[in-house]
């Protein structure tokens, strides 16, 4: 069968659809598979156990039960929840936001989709506009969803060595120009594949670059602030009228429910409203209904600070001492984790590029996802690119260690 050009950009084979079918294929396999490769979040029994209790209490309440299974939403996302966040951000950050600054999107990939080629791409009077990433390596799923080739343009970030064989990540602003084809600007905050925290400074910076061009920022803060608060170091949350700033239940531990956020000025979120009108008339209110009361109440945030953070921060730790006692003796640094849920490796003798070495990790059991996936939009050819691995530590240690291991004995035998 022909498909058209849109059919054939959205069904050829990208780095997401490698990770999605990686997962559904471990997820599915009989035999013991190691899967640090997935953007799963953990299943913390805590949090499971308490939106347990809400599918229980909506399902004595008729009229929450309706809301949640039997009644369309509006188009830019069930009304009481957006009422709730709305609150909850005043309160906690004193900013002057309402319903009419929020949209829920069917999760964030489908939101990120509707808002990238809302902001750019081909415009009427024939010129193309791009979303600058100022900070490389990014968040792979990006990278798949333009209605056109080039819609991004990336920038190396500097590299500031630290101990411990750790390193971080900055942006580089002397190479941060904001040129007349740039439509917005976009960072994930935490970074996801790095666990990189973009800094204050970063952050106030990067508004003024994007004020002062007349286009959005918009920040991806789906492991961030209020929730799930997977953040490990002192990184204060960010809005202004010109930011754009999308959240999630996912990485609080819904990610089935496909719900995504968007808080941004009305003129924006009215755009997403029509274009969820169009494409599915309306998003679900599965994940909104069974948070509405958490996020009224604030306990959500509690949540997220007792049980969310203290649980993945642990795992971070834990994975590190697993990866230095894997490792030794061999050339390898890590990202210093400061939130989300992944370690970073760079390994800069790697005489093999990290595809080759995720197949080789996949014929033993030890899902993985290679660096290349993540440099969206950087147009040079930087060897740093083929020398990165993102690791999960999310899922259950045992695997985690075990995975981590076979990934050093593979390093050594690379060696020989």
């Amino acid at each position: 069968m022909e498909f058209s050009s849109f059919g054939k950009r959205f069904t050829r084979y990208t780095g997401t659809r490698e990770l999605m079918d990686d997962l559904g294929q471990a997820m599915s396999a009989e035999e013991r598979v190691m899967m640090l490769g997935g953007g799963n979040p953990a299943h913390i029994p805590a949090v499971l156990e308490r939106f347990a209790g809400r599918l229980r209490e909506t399902a004595n309440q008729p009229r929450e039960l309706r809301r949640m299974l039997a009644d369309y939403a509006a188009p830019a996302g069930e009304l009481r929840f957006r009422e709730a966040l709305a609150a909850l951000l005043r309160r906690e950050y004193g900013w002057p936001l309402s319903a009419e600054n929020i949209a829920l999107t069917g999760g964030s990939q489908s939101g990120f989709f509707l808002l990238f080629n809302l902001l750019a791409g081909q415009f009427d009077d024939g010129t193309m506009r791009r979303v600058l990433l100022p900070l490389t390596p990014e968040y792979a799923g990006y990278s798949d969803v333009g209605l056109d080739d080039g819609l991004f343009v990336a920038r190396r970030p500097t590299i500031e060595q630290l101990e411990e064989r750790q390193f971080k990540y900055h942006v580089d602003f002397s190479q941060l120009a904001i040129g007349d084809d740039i439509a917005a600007i976009c960072v994930s905050r935490p970074c996801n594949p790095t666990g990189n925290v973009l800094t204050d400074e970063e952050v106030h910076r990067l508004a003024k670059l994007a004020r002062d061009a007349a286009v959005p920022l918009i920040i991806d803060n789906a492991y961030g602030m209020p929730f799930p608060q997977i953040v490990f170091t002192a990184a204060q949350p960010y809005w202004d009228d010109n930011v754009i700033l999308c959240m999630s239940l996912s990485k609080i531990g819904l990610p089935a429910v496909r719900n995504g956020i968007v808080v941004a000025r009305p003129e924006i979120i009215d755009a997403l409203a029509g274009m969820n009108a169009i494409v599915s008339l309306a998003v679900g209110s599965v994940g909104a209904v069974l948070a509405r009361e958490l996020v009224e109440s604030g306990e959500i945030i509690d949540l997220s600070r007792d049980v969310i953070r203290p649980f993945y921060q642990a795992r971070a730790r834990q994975a590190l001492d697993w990866v230095r006692s894997a490792f030794d003796g061999q050339e390898y640094f890590v990202h210093r984790p400061e939130g989300a849920f992944f370690l970073w490796l760079w390994l800069p003798e790697l005489p093999i590029t990290s595809a080759e070495l995720y197949a080789r990790l996949k014929q033993r059991g030890v899902y993985v996802l290679p660096g290349e996936h993540f440099f969206p939009g950087l147009e040079d050819d930087w060897p740093h690119r083929r020398q990165c691995l993102r690791l999960s530590y999310a899922q259950d240690p045992d695997s985690v260690r075990r995975g981590i291991d076979i990934l050093g004995d593979e390093l050594r035998a690379l060696e020989s």
